[in-house]
């Protein structure tokens, strides 16, 4: 039986965005950005608050990393599940991650109810990522390996077979490089390097 081929790569949006949508006097307003961290995502929502701070409801959802393993929903006092969440499924409708959405309300005098409440969020959320632009981006691992100075060739030769372009390299009696490869190739090149005794390979990171 043939395994599916590893995927490395994941969709976000590309950059910032805006969606609106209105019903019985209610205005949502529902601002799209692109992030990579928790404490980027802090930052737009102090601005937000600031800039926004009359509006009755701040609701907002994210979701971080190509595993889309991290995430957090917030309902900001409106019904639980009739707000954050709407706006979390577009995330999983459109396969999204490394993503904030932020809709805030301001409210028209007239209450929406529960599935109304349900489509406003969800359709200003969906206007907002429909105006931006949708990318895929590859998922790279990021090693050192370190060696001595007798060994230059040999971990040289697998460089240059592999193709792998460096972002860091010290050359003095213990040689470091750092490099980074696609993560479906990952597991294939550690090996390789592995197999040279005196060589440490070391994982640094996922980017």
């Amino acid at each position: 039986m043939n395994l599916p081929e590893q995927s490395d790569t994941y969709k976000t949006i590309n950059t910032t965005s805006e969606g609106f949508y209105k019903d019985k006097g209610s205005k949502f307003l529902a601002f799209a950005f692109p992030v990579e961290s928790e404490d980027e995502i802090k930052n737009h929502l102090e601005l937000l608050r600031k800039k926004y701070y009359d509006a009755r409801h701040h609701v907002y959802s994210w979701i971080l990393d190509p595993d889309k393993g991290r995430y957090r929903i917030n309902d900001d006092g409106e019904p639980s599940g009739s707000s954050g969440k709407p706006i979390h499924g577009q995330f999983l409708s459109y396969d999204l991650t490394n993503i904030l959405i932020v809709v805030i309300r301001y409210f028209g005098g007239t209450k929406l109810g529960i599935p109304g409440l349900i489509n406003a969020y969800r359709t200003a959320a969906k206007d907002a990522i429909e105006k931006n632009t949708i990318i895929t981006k590859k998922i790279w691992d990021v090693f050192t390996v370190r060696y001595g100075y007798p060994l230059m060739n040999d971990v040289m030769r697998i460089m240059k077979e592999e193709n792998i372009q460096q972002n860091k390299q010290e050359f003095m009696e213990t040689c470091c490089i750092e490099f980074q490869v696609r993560q479906s190739d990952a597991a294939r090149i550690r090996q390789r390097f592995e197999l040279i005794y005196g060589v440490d390979i070391q994982h640094i990171r996922t980017v």
